[in-house]
């Protein structure tokens, strides 16, 4: 499923969604495209599940040939798994944190990413194609050590990876969310684990209270707008997780049995 975010007559930002098969019994995950006057970049594009139904896709707006970068937020299995297949089918350049440069090529065959990876400073910077920029904003431990997010000045779209993540998907994935009351399945849980503590969000709550923000998008579940922002904002700077939430009983010898085969979700 293919949503359009923005569209102008030189700009667009469209969002895929829902392209694990269910049978997979796998993570769902969004990926974008954004296009500017002919030239494009894909952020996160996900693991191999998703390639063949997102190559198929985004040639509606652009053809895969005519990628500049690849985005990653960071390196997990389902932001750039397929790496390999979309450094074959383009000569796209591969733009990710320092941290992660040298650990992306374990995704390709050899030679595959030589002279094609573009590591990012902790501080981030600001990425041109097109005749605009990305702004690749630091969002470290959240929930990778070295972890980004792309602000969008033209669309005004924070494409916020792992952070403000709900676990809905189908055609709910497609909805935007105008207001977190009540908050959408999985949006607390997720993040009172992934997040790192509540020092680095209030950092980040800082640093993002400064943009001009249309759209908060994350790479799993619904789009957000509206007072949902706000309300995620608001939310956040006031959160305990990850490491505020571990005492000494998170950190036991196990005693428990594993059973020989345990299936996802049980």
């Amino acid at each position: 499923m293919s949503i359009e975010l923005y569209k102008d007559p030189n700009h667009a930002c469209v969002m895929f969604t829902d392209l694990v098969p269910e049978e997979a019994e796998a993570v769902q995950a969004n990926q974008f495209l954004i296009v500017d006057h002919g030239e494009g970049v894909i952020l996160d594009p996900g693991g191999n599940m998703t390639y063949n139904e997102l190559s198929l896709a985004m040639r509606k707006t652009i053809a895969p040939h005519k990628l500049d970068y690849i985005l990653a937020s960071h390196a997990d299995p389902d932001i750039i798994a397929s790496l390999d297949r979309w450094m074959t089918s383009t000569q796209a350049k591969l733009v990710i944190s320092r941290l992660w440069a040298r650990f992306a090529p374990h995704f390709c065959k050899l030679g595959k990413t030589d002279d094609r990876v573009i590591a990012v400073p902790d501080e981030g910077g600001r990425l041109r194609f097109g005749r605009t920029e990305l702004w690749l904003l630091p969002a470290h431990f959240m929930h990778a050590e070295g972890n980004f997010q792309f602000y969008d000045p033209v669309s005004k779209i924070l494409f916020s990876g792992d952070l403000g993540v709900s676990l809905v998907s189908g055609e709910k994935a497609s909805h935007f969310l105008e207001s977190l009351t009540p908050m959408p399945p999985g949006m607390e849980a997720f993040h009172r684990r992934y997040m790192v503590s509540n020092k680095i969000l209030k950092l980040w709550v800082r640093m993002v209270r400064e943009l001009d923000i249309g759209m908060i998008v994350p790479q799993h579940g619904a789009p957000m707008k509206g007072a949902a922002i706000v309300q995620l904002l608001d939310w956040l700077d006031e959160l305990a997780c990850g490491i505020d939430l571990m005492s000494a009983a998170h950190y036991q010898i196990p005693k428990l049995e594993l059973s020989p085969l345990i299936r996802l979700g049980s």
